[in-house]
């Protein structure tokens, strides 16, 4: 069995959809099992009604949700009778429900049963179209095959729980019926509580799948032609990595690379289940080829993070930071769910650059202070570069102030901010 996902932009229109299929044409006699994220950035506009700001947003989103799905739905199908109309309208009443009654006083749990929502309505579209293009399959609920703890927007799998789910209800799906489609990004606790496996998890779920049927392989299909060694929307000369080891590619998506989701290397080397990055523009082509072979990458790959917050932290007794200090560091760390994408610390001060997230931030930094002294920037920019050299430093740090440096064997982190 092969593992398809398909991302938001390959399925943000009815073109889109209609690709799809005309992709999975291209493996007639395969078992696929596709995965599916929600179209377009409809999570992006489902995250404003997690906490909206009045009632008048609240049905202002939810009316643009529905009409955007319901546009795709019409261009693909000319008969208004089909039955996407009416699951649409149910999927709708449903999220509805959930924004007017789920208790809001857990962001973190409304979140979850808010926009998993969105890969629902789109992979009901894909598969009632594929259906319609005579490619016979079956819709299957993730939430019935991904078991997770409580751990709301960043669940733990439980692997064992869901090896035998898939085995008792995907492998006979795929075996009638070749493909089967079902959603990425969504769980489901033993209580049956929604849950995410966190933003952009899509990826994830698909390497979840694949670990536990002992799939063939894994592709992701994106609208590059494989892994770059850059963003092009940073870079304007970026070069596609044909090759890349597991251990480069899990490096580069814990620093941020998103052309992979951070948690989707690990169970793929497991099993040693290669992963293809490829083209849904130009599906026929090569893409990128990632596996255990430890080939070191051709070139330098950058990554780049806007919106950092850069934390200094230090003892208020001018203390030393040791082992006592940074275990209470990293409790509060845990207890607001808040990552670090870059730790650094000298005698008396520990520093850590983190995503701005305001639902986290203000916390976390009223916490720290209640024992130690903080300061803090906001607005900041967070350049990775693994295998680097001083000329891809000093390229990237033109008309930068360099705030915080840190340098490995191969990977230099430099958290910095315009010049001004």
């Amino acid at each position: 069995m092969k593992v398809f996902k398909f991302g938001g932009a390959s399925v943000k229109d009815a073109a889109g959809v209609k690709n799809v299929a005309a992709i999975l044409k291209l493996y007639p006699k395969e078992e696929i099992m596709v995965v599916v994220s929600a179209m377009g950035k409809t999570t992006n506009a489902l995250e404003k009604l997690v906490r909206p700001k009045n009632k008048s947003e609240e049905k202002e989103v939810l009316e643009e949700i529905k009409q955007y799905h319901l546009k795709i739905a019409q261009e693909l199908f000319k008969d208004k009778k089909a039955s996407i109309f009416s699951t649409l309208e149910k999927d709708i009443e449903h999220l509805q429900k959930i924004v007017s009654e789920y208790p809001t006083k857990n962001y973190d749990e409304r979140y979850d049963q808010i926009v998993s929502m969105g890969e629902v309505m789109s992979s009901h579209i894909v598969s009632v179209y594929l259906s319609s293009e005579k490619i016979e399959n079956e819709w299957i609920d993730a939430r019935e095959i991904i078991c997770t703890d409580n751990n709301y927007r960043d669940a733990k799998v439980d692997y064992d729980k869901t090896c035998e789910k898939l085995k008792a209800i995907v492998i006979p799906a795929v075996k009638k019926k070749k493909i089967a489609i079902t959603q990425g990004f969504i769980g489901r606790t033993a209580k049956n509580k929604t849950t995410t496996l966190g933003r952009e998890g899509s990826d994830y779920t698909a390497a979840i799948l694949a670990y536990c049927s002992d799939a063939e392989s894994v592709t992701i299909w994106k609208d590059v032609p494989g892994v770059l060694n850059a963003d092009p929307k940073w870079f304007d000369n970026t070069v596609k990595i044909d090759h890349l080891s597991f251990q480069d590619a899990i490096e580069l998506s814990y620093y941020g690379a998103t052309v992979i989701h951070p948690k989707t290397i690990k169970p793929l080397q497991n099993k040693s289940i290669p992963l293809y990055v490829k083209s849904f523009i130009e599906p026929k082509e090569e893409g990128t080829c990632i596996n255990n072979d430890s080939t070191q990458l051709p070139v330098p790959c950058f990554i780049f993070k806007v919106s950092q917050v850069l934390i200094s932290v230090s003892p208020k007794d001018f203390s030393f930071i040791v082992e006592e200090s940074l275990s209470h560091i990293f409790d509060i760390l845990a207890r607001y769910k808040v990552k670090t994408n870059v730790i650094q610390n000298s005698a008396i001060n520990f520093s850590l650059c983190i995503d701005d997230d305001e639902n986290k931030v203000p916390a976390l930094i009223d916490a720290l202070r209640k024992n130690f002294r903080v300061l803090y920037n906001k607005n900041l920019e967070l350049v990775t570069i693994r295998y680097y050299d001083q000329a891809t430093i000093d390229r990237v740090c033109i008309d930068k102030k360099i705030l915080l440096e840190h340098k490995s064997r191969y990977t230099v982190q430099i958290v910095m901010q315009d010049n001004k």
